[in-house]
């Protein structure tokens, strides 16, 4: 894949401030056509573990592997393919809004009463 030469150009910010940046190019391998991303059910013939049959599709092959759908009755859980439980961005971490609302009440009692600022 060939890369073009990056291209640079002045750009108005307003209030008669310029920036001179990369000109930003268009993805050549994408189409202008708005169409979502779409994800096949079909797969290569796979033999599935709980029946020994040859399947094409996802869907045939993961219904082998529910319990009405296979003879020995069983439930299979198909390795590879688990969804993490969804963590928290701060981490897990619950805020405590109370106590949140304490230290900002006790920081501006303290700004209030001349306490830590600096001169």
């Amino acid at each position: 894949m060939q890369e073009s030469a990056s291209e640079y150009a002045w750009f108005d910010d307003g209030h008669g401030r310029k920036t001179y940046r990369r000109v930003p190019c268009p993805n050549l391998n994408r189409s202008d056509l708005p169409c979502p991303m779409l994800i096949a059910d079909t797969i290569d013939p796979m033999q599935s573990q709980a029946d020994g049959k040859f399947y094409t599709s996802k869907q045939a092959l993961r219904r082998t592997y529910r319990a009405d759908g296979n003879p020995q009755g069983v439930e299979y859980v198909e390795v590879g393919n688990e969804q993490k439980p969804h963590i928290q961005k701060n981490g897990g971490v619950v805020r405590d809004r109370a106590a949140a609302r304490d230290a900002v009440d006790k920081a501006l009692a303290a700004v209030e009463r001349g306490e830590g600022i600096q001169a």
